[in-house]
């Protein structure tokens, strides 16, 4: 691997950890209690940074010169800000997305507000299970291995969530909500990417993030969430007289743009085996880190249950890219 994709998978991987991290302390550590506010603020961060992203790629296309090689042109790639155009249908279909999109990113944030980074983690583990339980009843054909390997996932689950790990009742109840969200929105993006709609992921962040921003900002004013900002401005959330809170709330919301088009670059400069492996570093690293951080109680069960979802994720990602290479072959 040489320096340019080392660089962009260590931009993700350390995005990946900040976001959530970020988005826990400011639920734990400056009480911003207000998950869809949070989520207006990262879709207005995604919305801008996206109009910028388009703004650089347009401009480094210009400033490419004629003699360029084709790894310089690949460089530069990207989409540049042509639309699509799509029928009355299925502008109804990227709008639903967008109410998928929009809650399994608020959702999510409201469910580090009620539990644990690491019970976060662990119950988001069992998205494939629920993608593959869905691919089931549609009649989709998986091996055994793969089933092998979420059923593993689903033991390690009961394990690390049994006794002293972190959680309520409605923490429970929102996190299951928030991994049934994550595994639509799973299964309908991949069909906005790669099925009919063909949409360029960035052209698909462009129109989401604006749709979602809207979307969270409404439920966020009639939630009551902005009026109780403004109650609490003068006193400990305005930046001229806390600047802890709008500090961590901003950099949540940049760092959830990064990590989108870090996201990109890492599938396009490295391989999917490699964004396997690092995306369970990454969960190691997060369990290891939250705990540390926010002290988060773990007894023996709880951590081998834990050891035994990292293993079966590792297992069922593995598995998934190997039997992707051979139906290419």
């Amino acid at each position: 691997m040489n320096s340019l994709p080392a660089a962009v998978l260590m931009v993700w991987l350390t995005n990946n950890i900040g976001v959530t991290l970020l988005n826990k302390a400011a639920f734990a550590t400056v009480d911003f209690k207000y998950p869809f506010m949070l989520t207006s603020v990262h879709m207005s961060c995604n919305s801008m940074g996206t109009q910028c992203y388009q703004a650089w790629k347009r401009r480094e296309q210009l400033k490419l010169p004629s003699t360029a090689s084709e790894e310089q042109e690949a460089l530069v790639a990207g989409w540049t800000g042509k639309k699509k155009q799509f029928t009355p249908e299925q502008k109804k279909a990227i709008l639903a997305y967008s109410v998928i999109f929009s809650l399994n990113i608020a959702i999510g944030n409201l469910s580090l507000r009620h539990v644990s980074v690491n019970f976060n983690q662990v119950m988001r583990s069992l998205v494939p299970a629920i993608t593959l339980g869905v691919g089931i009843l549609q009649g989709k054909a998986f091996s055994m291995y793969r089933r092998y390997s979420v059923g593993v996932v689903v033991l390690g689950v009961l394990f690390a969530c049994y006794g002293d790990m972190t959680y309520s009742a409605v923490g429970f109840m929102v996190t299951v909500f928030c991994v049934l969200l994550a595994a639509a929105k799973v299964t309908v993006s991949g069909e906005m990417l790669t099925g009919k709609l063909k949409m360029h992921p960035i052209d698909l962040l462009g129109r989401m993030a604006p749709l979602a921003l809207l979307q969270c900002s409404l439920i966020s004013l009639l939630s009551g969430e902005v009026s109780s900002i403004a109650s609490r401005w003068t006193t400990d959330l305005s930046p001229f007289v806390n600047p802890q809170p709008f500090i961590i709330v901003l950099m949540s919301g940049f760092a959830s743009f990064t990590l989108n088009i870090s996201s990109l670059y890492a599938n396009k400069l490295t391989s999917p085996l490699t964004l396997c492996i690092a995306a369970n570093v990454k969960q190691v690293i997060m369990i290891a880190t939250s705990t540390i951080l926010f002290e988060t109680p773990i007894n023996f069960l709880n951590g081998l249950g834990i050891l035994i979802v990292l293993t079966g994720s590792f297992w069922y990602s593995y598995m998934s890219l190997m039997e992707k290479h051979q139906d290419k072959k």
